[in-house]
């Protein structure tokens, strides 16, 4: 028992350090996902471990990194618990003018559950929707919805990165643009707040790093930095949403949140994860809106599922112009920057 126990710990650590690579390739990329996963299992080693005393000094020397790596893990995962500062402050009014609320739904390509879509809409009521995976079979089913939400954007795609956008706010300078890969699409638009004040929107869905779709994370990384220039250099507020397929602590988010200056609603109040909504120990937050420091934040939940992998996720948002004095605004060194642009410039023709 005691061997057994010392070489699955030695496989316990290995999996936490084997995202530390900067790498692009999936198989670096990929353990950034499970933290919770691991902090969960590697306490469950601790336990054992505990039971069954370390004897030699090697098992005691792994025994000791065990506590370093859920020490590690721990810190890497509290910035999304209620334990942490929020980085962005609630509202100080629930709605008014300067409110606007946002779906953003992985609808999972092949499902055929659209009915249920919009009873959520429908119960959410919200200002703008964005719908991912979305072929013309669904934009059928969704253009229902057309004379409430008369302001749209679609690009329904075969090979399940499709996008389907809806406003009842008035928009301008919409536009499906194709940023790295040319049957990737994302979507660019300004929507008008009653109050009158116009916000910048980005909708993105790249492709995750996994050996079916991309065996490197390099064309999503660069269209999230892309994306993050753009937030940053932009006047008017700004909200970044969309299925990244990445998750809210990996380096990539962190370093887009650095870039781009933006917000996550979640930092100081849960993980909320968006996916496997069908495995309930295999979930992430991969589904996201972020915004920029002049928001406060009325309202974030994850919606039940509506027979996709992904839950659908529910943001309200409060343009507050004082709250930027208030939020934690995330700031890029010139580590940061240097790396960024790296990335930027990465070679994607391949």
């Amino acid at each position: 028992m005691h061997q057994n126990l010392f070489y699955v710990s030695i496989i316990m650590v290995c999996l936490t350090c084997i995202p530390l690579v900067r790498n692009d390739f999936w198989i670096f990329r990929v353990f950034e996902y499970p933290r919770l996963q691991k902090l969960t299992l590697n306490a469950l080693l601790i336990a054992l471990n505990t039971w069954f005393l370390p004897i030699t000094v090697a098992e005691q020397i792994m025994f000791l990194a065990l506590f370093i790596n859920a020490i590690y893990l721990l810190y890497q995962i509290l910035p999304f618990t209620v334990f942490a500062k929020k980085q962005i402050i609630t509202a100080r009014k629930p709605n008014g003018d300067n409110n606007i609320s946002l779906i953003i739904a992985n609808v999972y390509q092949d499902n055929r559950m659209s009915e249920s879509y919009l009873r959520l809409i429908e119960k959410c009521d919200p200002d703008v929707i964005l719908m991912v995976e979305t072929n013309q079979w669904w934009q059928d089913k969704i253009d229902v919805i057309g004379k409430d939400y008369p302001h749209q954007l679609k690009m329904p795609l075969e090979n399940t990165y499709g996008m389907i956008f809806y406003s009842r706010l008035a928009m301008r300078e919409g536009s499906i643009n194709f940023l790295v890969e040319n049957d990737i699409p994302s979507i660019e638009v300004e929507v008008k707040l009653k109050s009158g004040q116009w916000v910048r929107l980005y909708c993105l869905h790249p492709q995750p790093p996994v050996p079916q779709e991309n065996p490197r994370s390099t064309e999503r990384d660069k269209e999230i930095l892309i994306v993050a220039e753009k937030a940053r250099k932009c006047n008017l507020p700004v909200i970044v949403m969309g299925d990244l397929n990445d998750v809210a602590w990996s380096y990539t988010t962190e370093l887009f949140g650095k870039v781009s200056g933006l917000l996550d609603p979640r930092r100081g109040r849960g993980f909320f994860n968006s996916f496997n909504a069908k495995y309930f120990f295999l979930r992430f937050p991969l589904d996201h809106i972020f915004c920029s420091a002049d928001f406060t934040l009325s309202g974030i939940k994850r919606m039940e599922s509506c027979g996709s992998d992904h839950f659908p996720m529910c943001v309200n948002l409060q343009y507050d112009p004082p709250a930027e004095n208030l939020n934690e605004k995330p700031i890029a060194d010139a580590s940061d920057l240097e790396i960024a642009d790296e990335k930027l410039n990465a070679d994607t023709s391949a």
